[in-house]
């Protein structure tokens, strides 16, 4: 493969607003859909939206796909003349199908429109993928199921047709969204995108006495063959369900999402044509940050191939909030570290703090999204500059009538206005150019043992699945978060002093009272003063100068 073949960054857009992030972020294409004939019913665009969309991106050089992909019924050939008619019209750059009777009415009806297959129809070989190419297709999305080896295999025997996999986002249990438990306990149709998730719910293991009593039992090995199992879902109590169960377990299973930013540079090293990422459905803090760490990788991949570390990288990912990251079949057989037992909550260490509503002469306004009290240290996420920049804030203005605060809720959607001069170790006049409207900002979010023995076991897990690790520091991991799940969980703690007045973080945040006036700070003010402008101190080195 040469470097003129570049792999594209393929974002999802759940709405107008996600779409221009992911595009301000770095997509290099996004999908989308109405929600009808999409698979997501609770999609927020509309045929206005998606005209709006795809101009937005063919303006700025982007490509849009538009997904037609669900498996028809009979009530639904009626829509097809319509939808089509309509989508010919605003010429995306592909329509994504899974339904070879839609192919087929598409392929006669439109024939100048290009078909991309979904991953819906679970395509898992080179001779599936020739299949659909013989038919006209001219990209295929492979299987989430397919594996490395897999697809390198798949790339040397069609060369001819482009190729499409999934990098990251939620992964489903079953075979490629093929679940029927959320149809089964709630109706809700996961092949429709409405699934419940009922895989990651809290469940239960029963054991009925001869007297019919119903207890609740710990699993052991010397008990497993002696009782009838029920499952019993937390939101349903007395609503029992018989189960049968082997070594394995009851199937109930809560996947981790798919993260193949460590395995990145193998995908790129074979040309894979679009590198796709889940989560229409996801917010805009998710589809613009998810953006700009692959943007930023792929882009040093293709600028030095051989040094490529995807650590700085991950950094990023992990302040976006997952239920822990999995290579998931990327190296073939799942293993177990794919899957999270103790907890199916979906967090992190950071939270979106807001968004830059608009830029002005000498002020960013600022629509906050969660919390903020006095002291709060914000990021600033910007789409085109890679150091993130830093404000400790001990005061809100409110945008509208200037009133002042010192704790802001986001159930008053409020917005506020930040002046320049608050950046006091910034460039005021390259401030609107790194950080145009729709910016990201984040903070630091406090969270319980809980939470944080999570994150060190989905850190340790992730490390085993690279094979970087022994098992036994992972099941100490493991240890302690059991021992944290009993345990009163209302103290919460972020992991640096960087929320409301607790102290300083040390990293010489634009405005920060404390770094750039307490005594112990001196010498790290020092080397601070000899770095480029906007540049904060390393992590690694804070301790020892404030220390020193």
């Amino acid at each position: 493969m040469t470097k003129t073949h570049r792999s594209e960054l393929l974002m999802p857009a759940g709405s107008l607003e996600k779409l221009k992030a992911a595009i301000l972020y770095g997509a290099d294409a996004v999908y989308m859909g109405t929600p009808d004939l999409s698979l997501r019913v609770k999609s927020k665009m509309t045929l206005e939206d998606v005209v709006e969309g795809i101009n937005y991106a063919h303006a700025r050089g982007k490509k849009v796909y538009l997904t037609l992909n669900l498996f028809s019924h009979n009530k639904d050939i009626d829509k097809l003349p319509d939808y089509v008619e309509t989508v010919r019209k605003v010429k995306p750059d592909g329509l994504i199908v899974a339904d070879p009777g839609v192919f087929s009415f598409v392929k006669q009806a439109a024939p100048e429109l290009e078909l991309h297959i979904s991953t819906q129809a679970n395509v898992c070989s080179w001779q599936s993928v020739k299949f659909w190419a013989d038919l006209g297709a001219e990209l295929c999305v492979l299987a989430r199921e397919v594996s490395f080896a897999e697809l390198k295999e798949i790339r040397e025997k069609c060369p001819d047709i482009k190729l499409e996999t999934f990098i990251h986002g939620s992964m489903c249990m079953t075979y490629s969204g093929r679940c029927l438990l959320s149809n089964f306990l709630t109706e809700r149709g996961a092949n429709q995108g409405a699934c419940a998730n009922s895989c990651r719910w809290k469940y239960k293991v029963h054991m009925r006495l001869k007297d019919g009593t119903l207890k609740e039992l710990l699993l052991t090995e010397e008990n497993l063959e002696l009782f009838e199992f029920f499952l019993e879902e937390e939101c349903r109590p007395g609503e029992m369900m018989p189960i049968e169960e082997d070594e394995r377990g009851s199937y109930i299973l809560n996947s981790k999402d798919l993260n193949l930013m460590p395995r990145l540079d193998e995908l790129l090293s074979i040309g894979v044509d679009s590198l796709k990422v889940e989560g229409r459905g996801k917010s805009i803090y998710y589809a613009a940050l998810t953006a700009r760490a692959y943007r930023m990788a792929i882009d040093d991949w293709y600028e030095d191939p051989q040094n490529f570390d995807p650590t700085p990288y991950m950094a990023e990912l992990n302040t976006i909030p997952n239920r822990g990251y999995t290579l998931a079949f990327h190296d073939g057989r799942l293993s177990n570290y794919g899957h999270a037992y103790e907890m199916n909550w979906n967090f992190a260490s950071y939270e979106y703090a807001g968004i830059l509503q608009r830029v002005e002469k000498d002020a960013f306004i600022f629509e906050v999204k969660n919390k903020l009290v006095a002291g709060d240290v914000l990021e600033f996420v910007s789409p085109t500059r890679r150091d993130i920049m830093l404000l400790r804030i001990y005061e809100f203005i409110d945008a509208a009538t200037g009133r002042t605060s010192t704790v802001v809720q986001p159930s008053e959607k409020p917005v506020i206005r930040l002046s320049f001069e608050l950046f006091d170790h910034e460039d005021h006049e390259e401030l609107a150019k790194d950080f145009p409207a729709m910016t990201i900002i984040r903070k630091e979010k406090a969270l319980t043992n809980e939470q944080w023995n999570q994150i060190k076991l989905d850190f340790e897990a992730g490390k085993m699945e690279l094979g970087k690790e022994d098992d036994k520091r992972y099941q100490n991991k493991k240890q302690a978060l059991i021992e944290a799940l009993g345990e009163d969980q209302k103290n919460r703690a972020p992991k640096t002093r960087r929320v409301g007045l607790e102290g300083c973080c040390g990293k010489g945040c634009n405005g920060c009272l404390m770094f750039w006036n307490d005594p112990k700070y001196e010498k790290a003010r020092t080397l601070l003063s000899s770095k480029k402008q906007g540049v904060m101190l390393e992590s690694n080195m804070r301790e020892d100068l404030i220390e020193g």
